[in-house]
């Protein structure tokens, strides 16, 4: 440390501790380690748990809180939003931060943003719950705020615009992440109307929170003598905060710096995959107090930003500049980069995120930044000091540098005011663009660009001329941002024609080159060639603008361009009839307040026990290698490992076994050979979750594959092999008539053809996690997040060769499932078993985000070719498929997905329908049940078939989808012991419903004359059919009564965010509400629900395949219908000596005649009502972008037929969710992995789910009341899976918006082909649409134009 700064002096002043609020409470805390975020202080050392981490990343806003900041000079408080997970404690000194406590909680009465979040039946799993209340809280009250006229009582200043982009940045797998959902568009008015808010939760302008405590105020103020000592560094066990430049470099060449210190200002760095911390940090210097840093300077000129100026404030810095500068042209610069701004990253990691930060991130590594390309392209200055000296340089000066070190300081960035000259006829042109997944931001770009320059007219051609270009390209696969200088100079002075623009694009081509390994290097490519030509076409002769429509556009067609102005969903609901009450009403979800409030408890809310240690996996990186050493780096996180758990620590009797189910053991670790990259090979014991994955980074594997055969990575390599798990007969599906004579019969046959589809992960926001804690005797508790308890209990029984009964699996809540926390959960819960087992001590493993992708596996990917014959008018005849199959390295539930598969695609009358299906064992992680397993892959296997012959015929899809419907006598033949009784099947009413109810025909003609009349954006219709066979399983249930009246149920059943405890409670209240006169609805509020505990409720079974919330049901009736017959006798005495009998009264008496209160029940489905049909339709209309592939869902329309619904509003979440996670699926998912087969699309900023900016931008959803099934709980279907399944419409209409562009461009996939039948596989992202539309389109179009201006001149 510099000599100033140990002064005896210095050290009575220097501060050594931290002093914040949280939730208005005060805090102090010194001696921490400095490298401890946020969110795990509030975690571990607060009784807070709303933050959740989702992450780690900054990627998912499950962690997000309210930090707000006071300045004494103006006595004004900032609020904004941050990722706790990346934010370190010591930067928040002498701020206040607000959880979702802090709102409102069940002691003190739940906030108006938690009650309508709550009542509009927005949370399902609730896992991102607290994160979204803190995003929309925070939006509410800075809008408030402003100085916007006062909205009606009960409505807050926010705009709608607002809204969507504060939470853009929360991800949510369950629902559909709609505003309505949210609750939140009755927080502003809405046109004319004059809503009635009386009946909603109060809303108080500001939002009714202090969010900076007067105690802190104080102390703030008392502290800035402190302060303003010039000599102080303030020193906090490795904290460093210098508030100089002197300071800096005095503490940068004293004999502490070293590799193991980190300067930050807002540290979001460490969420970025590639740049993220590989060891811990021992000392931090925080910049963020130099004053020069953070400077703000407003010159005629331009202005400067200080380096540590937030992206958030650099926006608003932005936006203040456009409204001050008088010129309108002027201001186009700055508008332009403040709203591409506001698509970087998310909301709270801009709020944190320095603009010097991003920079110097884009300069010393290929970091893809958007703000780097821009700021490029506007002719940004940077001010730097090295050392001693001071330089002003350009950015791209300071971009082609070698990579900067600590002694280069950026203090500032120049941006330039763009003003034209008024007296000439000079125009000043800016344009900013980027190509990403999400409109919105939360999406790296695949290429962004900047381009500037002034437009004259050529008096001689009467043309435009461009000068001063700045053309900036970035993100494309480059070290950093450049400027295509061979362009600019190419099109300086030259009048712009078709030829010179084609010319630039040829240029352009030879200098926007991807490096070596980049993904997608020709689409990214293709899209700067759009973007360029985008903008010089519109300055061109002869070129129409790309934006614009070659004729006025159908009025019907919703205008598109602003992404940001969505207009809000639809719905409509058809609730069942009040037969059973309170079944069948559209009540809240149970416990969704505490979900709001974050007090709701999943497994890593659970207080640490004492002495509880931390563990995480490390895996294997090789697919098939003898693992002959394991070691750690020497480093500072290597140092805190405790302990390390492998194999070879299973106790003398116990079996290497992680996983199970009926067709075999998947093993824990991979001993003495790795079988798959991801593979676990043992456990990091550490005192945190943190320290644990940091020491797991430190590992070094040594592997051999002597004497081994190569993996087996693909399918393909399988059957070379003959590589397969065998499906029982009894699982192998049946095939229908004959093929061979079906082909005969048909006057068209389209011989074999392939359609791939790949995996998906399962991306629920709370990770695999599991708390062991070792008992008395050799017993384990373990608190696992599973949807089946039972046979977790089991398998770790199995591991630790003790009786089952030894283990208890208690499991109250999952957040998020989707399949993964069935058979996968248990390799977590084992392993931290094995190790609590092993050590005495507790044990918890919480994977972090990558480690969980990189483990788990997911979807089956499926490779299929397809035979089909046909007639002349569309009937299908005969179709014969191929199937492979990837599995994985264990069977776990594989063999069932042949049946699944087949059942979906058996949902047209195929005529005969035939199949070989192959079940490959390839070296990857095991292939599970994902939400809809094999449905999902059968239907658009399905849907591929039919387009694929409607465009053989060159007809509509949907003909020859009505066309092969099934009658009730082909559906019998097709699911013989499903079919139900003809009243049930009820497909052919619902389509055409649908038909009607969404203008189906219209706005496909609307949409034939949109693709006429434009010819760079392109649309699509499709509407696709459900069938769905829903197998109820056996479970069990217990219910009983105490002597208050209050009410205890038990069931097997796993609430995941289905509502399962919902729908169990509405059935407990309307099955004992029998016995009293108020009915049912009264009793709702006494039934409490418990967590399974596979000692306290035996085979609880699996909760999956969205029949487990209508069997807990039932089971819960059957308890509760025994309970009533021994209830029943005791009313009827009581009501002989009086009329009116009380429940509490009624419970009394039985509990003093020693009535047994308590019943359980074990329900089993009948051999009538074991398998049934579930009926849907589904339409989309997607929207294309011919230059860049983006992709804009218009519309989306759904109705499903619910039977009786047990509750309408639950059941409308899990279609709307399901059909949004489908889209997911079919759309945006990537599932990438290297040769290996290890995934490395295993991060928030490379695996894409959709968000608010991408569900439909009208979406309506009906659920049908279909009347009485008799062999149905009370009447009800499955909702949970189902309408996955109808998302693959979205597919089938990005088709044929695809077909529209290759008819416009007259492009022909493969030679000979029609340019309508092409492969299309799945995922289908924006990048393989802009293949599919054609890469080099642009190209073409450009040179048949030269062609007409060469002809014309001549």
């Amino acid at each position: 440390m510099a000599a100033a700064m140990t002064t005896p002096v210095e050290k009575e002043v220097v501060v050594d501790r931290v002093v914040f609020a949280l939730n208005g409470q005060r805090y102090e805390v010194a001696g921490v380690d400095p490298s401890t975020r946020l969110l795990e202080f509030i975690r571990t050392q607060t009784p807070f748990k709303g933050p959740k981490l989702g992450c780690g990343e900054g990627g998912c806003g499950a962690c997000v809180v309210l930090i707000a900041k006071y300045n004494p000079k103006t006595d004004e408080v900032t609020e904004f939003t941050a990722s706790s997970c990346l934010t370190l404690l010591y930067t928040i000194n002498l701020c206040s931060v607000i959880t979702t406590e802090g709102l409102g909680n069940s002691q003190d009465g739940f906030h108006a943003v938690q009650e309508r979040m709550s009542g509009f039946h927005a949370s399902q799993c609730g896992f991102c719950t607290p994160g979204m209340c803190m995003s929309i809280f925070t939006s509410l009250i800075n809008a408030d705020k402003s100085k916007r006229p006062e909205p009606p009582k009960g409505f807050s200043k926010l705009k709608v615009s607002e809204a969507k982009k504060a939470f853009s940045g929360n991800l949510c797998r369950c629902t559909d992440v709609d505003l309505e959902d949210l609750g939140l568009n009755i927080f502003w008015k809405k046109g004319d109307r004059n809503p009635d808010v009386s009946e909603l939760p109060s809303y108080t302008l500001g939002g009714g929170v202090c969010t900076f405590p007067d105690f802190l105020k104080t102390e703030l103020k008392s502290s800035l003598d402190h302060l303003n000592n010039p000599c102080i560094a303030a020193s906090r066990e490795g904290w460093y905060h210098p508030r100089s430049i002197k300071e800096y470099y005095e503490l940068i060449n004293s004999c502490l710096f070293s590799d193991s210190v980190k300067v930050v200002v807002g540290n979001t760095s460490s969420g970025v995959p590639g740049y993220k911390d590989q060891d811990l940090y021992s000392k931090y210097i925080d910049i963020g107090g130099i004053p020069e840093l953070s400077n703000i300077v407003r010159r005629e000129s331009g202005f400067e930003i200080g380096a540590a100026t937030s992206i958030s404030r650099t926006i608003e810095i932005l936006e203040e500049e456009c409204e001050s500068i008088s010129s309108p042209n002027g201001s186009v610069v700055f508008r332009k980069l403040a709203n591409h701004m506001s698509k970087v990253a998310t909301p709270f990691v801009r709020n944190t995120a320095s603009i010097g930060g991003n920079i110097v991130l884009a300069q010393r590594f290929p970091f893809p930044s958007d703000i780097a390309t821009i700021l490029l392209g506007a002719g940004v200055t940077v001010c730097l000091q090295v050392v001693a000296e001071r330089r002003q340089i350009t950015l791209e000066e300071f971009l082609e540098q070698p990579p900067i070190d600590a002694t280069t300081l950026l203090l500032s960035i120049f941006i330039p005011h763009w003003i034209q000259d008024s007296g000439t006829n000079t125009s000043l042109l800016f344009e900013t663009y980027r190509a990403a997944p999400r409109p919105l931001g939360n999406a790296v770009s695949y290429v962004n660009c900047a381009f500037l320059g002034h437009a004259s007219v050529d008096e001689l051609s009467d043309s435009l001329v461009l000068s001063n270009l700045r053309l900036a390209f970035g993100a494309y696969g480059t070290e950093h941002a450049i400027r295509a200088k061979k362009v600019e100079e190419f099109l300086t002075g030259k009048s712009l024609t078709a030829s010179v623009v084609l010319g630039a694009i040829q240029l352009l081509r030879e200098t926007v080159v991807p490096m070596e390994g980049t993904s997608h290097p020709e689409y990214r490519v293709s899209a700067a060639v759009g973007y360029l030509f985008s903008f010089l076409s519109p300055l061109s002769k002869g070129i129409p603008e790309p934006g614009k429509s070659l004729a006025s556009s159908s009025a019907d067609s919703a205008d598109t361009d602003d992404v940001c102005n969505l207009p809000l969903s639809t719905r409509r609901e058809t609730f069942s009839s009040d037969d059973y009450k309170p079944v069948g009403e559209p009540i809240k979800k149970y416990g969704v307040e505490l979900q709001a409030s974050g007090e709701a408890v999943y497994v890593d809310d659970i207080p640490a026990p004492k002495n509880c240690l931390y563990g995480e996996f490390i895996y294997s990186t090789q697919p098939l290698a003898y693992v002959k050493s394991i070691k750690f780096k020497s480093s500072l996180a290597s140092e805190k490992i405790i302990s390390f758990v492998s194999a070879k620590d299973i106790p003398s009797g116990g079996q290497n076994i992680g996983s199970s189910f009926l067709f075999g053991d998947e093993p824990l670790f991979g001993d003495p050979i790795a079988e798959y990259a991801g593979q676990a090979l043992g456990i990091v014991i550490a005192e945190t979750q943190r320290y644990a994955d940091m020491a797991a980074k430190q590992v070094i594997i040594e592997y051999d594959t002597e004497d081994l055969s190569p993996p087996i990575i693909t399918a393909e390599q399988a059957v070379e092999k003959s590589s397969y798990f065998d499906v029982p007969p009894e699982l192998y599906p049946k095939e229908v008539g004959d093929v061979s004579k079906g082909m005969a019969e048909a006057d068209h046959k389209i011989p074999s053809t392939e359609v791939k589809l790949a995996s998906e992960y399962y991306f629920y926001m709370e990770t695999q996690t599991a708390l062991a804690v070792p008992d008395e005797d050799n017993t384990l508790v373990v608190y696992s997040s599973s949807q089946y308890p039972e046979l977790a209990q089991s398998v770790i029984a199995r591991c630790l060769g003790i009786p089952f009964s030894n283990v208890r699996v208690i499991t109250r809540r999952v957040g998020g499932g989707f399949g993964g926390k069935a058979f996968r959960s248990f390799q977590v819960a084992t392993a931290a078993a094995l190790c609590a087992y092993k050590l005495r001590r507790p044990v918890r493993m919480y994977l972090n985000r990558n480690t969980d992708m990189v483990m788990i596996g997911g979807r089956h990917p499926v490779k299929a070719h397809y035979s089909v014959g046909f007639k002349s008018d569309g009937k299908i005849t005969a179709l014969h498929l191929d199937l492979l199959i990837n599995a994985g390295i264990s069977p776990d539930a594989s063999p069932m997905i042949p049946g699944t598969i087949i059942s979906s695609v058996k949902k047209y009358n195929w005529g005969a329908l035939s199949f070989d299906i192959k079940l490959c064992k390839t070296n990857n992680s095991s292939k599970s049940v994902m939400r809809a397993p094999g449905d999902t892959q059968g239907s658009l296997i399905a849907d591929a078939v039919i387009e694929h012959v409607a465009s053989v015929l060159s007809v509509d899809a949907n003909s020859v989808r009505e066309k092969n419907f099934h009658t009730y006598d082909t559906l019998q033949l097709f699911y013989p012991d499903s079919a139900g009784e003809t009243s049930t099947y009820t497909l052919h009413s619902i389509f055409d419903r649908l038909a009607a109810t969404s203008s189906y025909l219209d706005r496909a003609e609307s949409i034939m004359k949109f693709n006429s009349n434009n010819k760079w954006r392109k649309r699509g219709i499709s509407c696709v059919p459900l069938i769905f066979k829903v197998e109820p399983r056996p479970a069990p249930g217990r219910v009983s009564v105490l002597n208050d009246g209050s009410i205890v149920v038990e069931v097997g059943g796993i609430e995941i965010g289905q509502g399962l405890w919902t729908k169990v409670q509405q059935m407990t209240a309307f099955a004992l509400g029998k016995l009293w006169p108020d009915g049912g609805e009264s009793l709702l509020e006494r039934v409490r629900v418990l967590q399974a505990d596979t000692l306290n409720l035996i085979q609880g079974g699996l909760t999956a395949g969205s029949t487990s919330s209508e069997s807990s049901c039932a089971a819960t009736l059957q308890a509760c219908n025994m309970l009533f017959d021994r209830l029943k006798p005791v009313l009827d005495r009581l009501q002989q000596q009086s009329e009116n009998v009380s429940w509490d009264t009624l419970i009394s008496q039985a509990s003093k005649d020693n009535v047994n209160l308590s019943a359980s029940a074990y329900w089993v489905p009948g051999q009538v009502s074991n398998k049934y049909l579930n009926y849907g339709a589904g339409i989309s209309e997607v929207e294309i972008d011919l230059l860049t592939g983006a992709i804009t869902l218009i519309r989306g329309d759904l109705v499903y037929d619910c039977g009786k619904s047990l509750n309408p509003a639950v059941d409308l979440g899990q279609i709307e969710g399901s059909f949004i996670q489908g889209i997911g699926f079919f759309v945006y998912e990537e599932y990438i992995t290297n040769s290996d087969g290890l995934m490395i699309s295993n991060s928030t900023w490379d695996y894409k789910i959709p968000t608010v900016d991408i569900i439909p931008k009208q979406f309506n959803a009906e659920v049908l009341n279909t009347g009485y099934h008799k062999n149905r709980v009370l009447s009800s279907k499955a909702s949970g899976e189902p309408a996955l399944v109808l998302a693959s419409s979205v597919h089938c209409a990005l088709r044929e918006a695809i077909r529209a562009a290759k008819v416009e461009f007259a492009i022909s996939t493969v030679s000979g082909r029609s340019p309508l039948e092409f492969q299309m596989d799945v995922p289908a992202p924006m990048t393989l649409v802009k293949e599919l539309c054609g890469l080099d389109i642009v190209e073409k179009y450009l040179e048949c134009l030269s062609t007409y201006e060469r002809a014309a001149g001549a």
